[in-house]
C-alpha cells in the first residue's frame, strides 16, 4: 500500500498490476462505512463504542498499536464479562473492517482475546406453564396477539415491530408470516392456527402496508419500548421474574419445540439462526439426558 495515497497495488494476472482505490479518506468516513446498513440498535451501540475507543486512544486508527488496545481493555476491567466482550467485540469489528478495506496494513485487533462469557441461557428459559400463564392472563387483544406471535413464531422484537399486513398470508386453516430478519435474511414462518386467529382479529379495515401492531398515537409501527413494557407487565401478572423480556419468549420457543421433538434444522430455519450450532445451544441448556443418570447413585 502506498503510504502517501492509501492506494493498494495488487497483481491482477500475469505480470500486470492493478490499483485498488482508497476506500476511506479519514477515520470518520471509515466509521460511517463500517456502520452502514446496520440495524438501528446495533448502529447506536457500535457508534458509541467507536467514539469511546477513539476518544481513549486519542490517535488515528492507522497509528493504533496493540499496547493501546491493552490499555483500553484494562479500563473495562470493572465491567461484567459479557459487557467487556460486547465493547471489545465492537472495537475488533471496526479494526477488522479497516484491515479488509486496506485502510490499515495490519489488523491489530486480531490479537485481542474477548473475555469468556458464561452461558446463562438455561436461566432464561421458561416452562411451558409459565408461557401459557402469560398468554392466558393478558387482557388486551393486541398485546395477547403480540405474546402469541413472539412465542409461536420465535420472532425477535425488531422483526415483530416491523411487520405489515402484507407480510401475513393465509395458509389452509392458518397462515404464514414473512419475516425480514437479522443480517438482511428473509424467512417465511408457518403459524399455528391459534396465533393466526389472534392476529387476524386485529386487522379490521387496515390495508396491506399498515403495521400489524400500530401505536395508539400516530398509527405508525409500535416501538420496541412499548412491546418490552407489555411483556414485562404480562410477566408480572403471571408471577414471573422481573428479568423476563421479549427474548425469553424466543428462547422458550426454541427449547419447547426441541423438547417436543421438532428437528433442530426446522427450529434453526424458523428462528432464522445463521448456524445450527446456535440452535444447538438450547439442547445444551436443557439436556434430555445425562451420563450421570446411568451411574449407581
Amino acid at each position: 500500500m502506498d503510504g502517501r495515497t492509501g492506494e493498494l497495488t495488487v497483481r491482477t494476472s500475469g505480470t500486470g498490476t492493478g490499483v485498488i482505490p482508497q476506500q476511506a479518506d479519514s477515520d470518520a468516513e471509515l466509521v460511517r462505512l463500517w456502520l452502514h446498513g446496520r440495524s438501528p440498535r446495533t448502529l447506536a451501540a457500535y457508534r458509541a463504542e467507536a467514539r469511546a475507543f477513539l476518544g481513549f486512544v486519542a490517535k488515528p486508527i492507522r497509528a493504533v498499536a496493540l499496547r493501546d488496545l491493552h490499555a483500553y481493555a484494562d479500563t473495562l476491567a470493572g465491567l461484567a464479562p459479557a459487557s467487556r466482550a460486547c465493547r471489545l467485540g465492537a472495537v475488533k469489528s471496526l479494526l477488522s473492517f479497516a484491515s479488509r478495506l486496506g485502510y490499515v496494513s495490519f489488523n491489530v485487533g486480531a490479537a485481542i482475546r474477548l473475555p469468556a462469557v458464561r452461558n446463562t441461557r438455561a436461566e432464561r428459559i421458561m416452562t411451558p406453564g409459565d408461557v401459557h400463564r402469560m398468554l392466558a392472563l393478558e387482557p388486551h387483544p393486541r398485546n395477547a396477539a403480540m405474546l402469541h406471535l413472539l412465542y409461536g413464531a420465535g420472532l425477535r422484537i425488531s422483526e415483530l415491530c416491523s411487520l405489515t399486513w402484507r407480510d401475513l398470508v393465509p395458509r389452509d386453516e392458518a397462515g404464514q408470516v414473512t419475516v425480514f430478519g437479522k443480517g438482511g435474511q428473509t424467512r417465511a414462518v408457518l403459524l399455528p392456527a391459534s396465533v393466526w386467529r389472534s392476529l387476524i382479529a386485529l386487522r379490521g379495515e387496515a390495508g396491506p402496508e399498515a403495521p400489524v401492531f400500530a401505536s395508539r398515537s400516530g398509527g405508525g409501527h409500535l416501538n420496541q419500548a412499548s412491546v418490552h413494557r407489555a411483556v414485562k407487565a404480562a410477566a408480572q401478572r403471571a408471577g414471573l421474574p422481573a428479568s423476563v423480556s421479549t427474548h425469553w419468549l424466543r428462547h422458550a420457543h426454541a427449547s419447547h419445540a426441541l423438547d417436543r421433538g421438532a428437528p433442530i434444522s426446522l427450529v434453526q430455519a424458523t428462528l432464522g439462526h445463521a448456524s445450527v450450532a446456535t440452535t444447538g445451544r438450547y439442547l445444551h441448556a436443557r439436556p434430555g439426558d445425562s451420563s450421570g443418570r446411568y451411574l449407581g447413585l
